[in-house]
């Protein structure tokens, strides 16, 4: 348990009872704006998609040309 959620708890068991009904109508209106389960699976989905991703480095057409002349003919020289 988090450092947070601890104090959160603490928090909570200080409190009267009678507030307590309040700090539920809190707790449910934010848990409401994490949407639903299907937003979850979105986000979930979306990670594992960009855990995917690689960093692609340029590309330098001229070297890459030359490198396959020299590969293929021996040489890289045009003229």
């Amino acid at each position: 348990m988090t450092e947070l959620r601890k104090d959160a708890i603490n928090l909570l068991e200080q409190m009267p009872e009678d507030k307590l009904y309040f700090i539920v109508q809190i707790m449910q209106g934010v848990n409401g704006l994490y949407g639903s389960e299907e937003q979850a699976i979105r986000d979930r989905a979306f990670e594992r998609l960009e855990s995917f991703r690689r960093k692609v480095y340029q590309l330098d057409c001229e070297k890459e040309l030359e490198s396959y002349r020299e590969e293929k003919y021996g040489t890289a020289d045009i003229s």
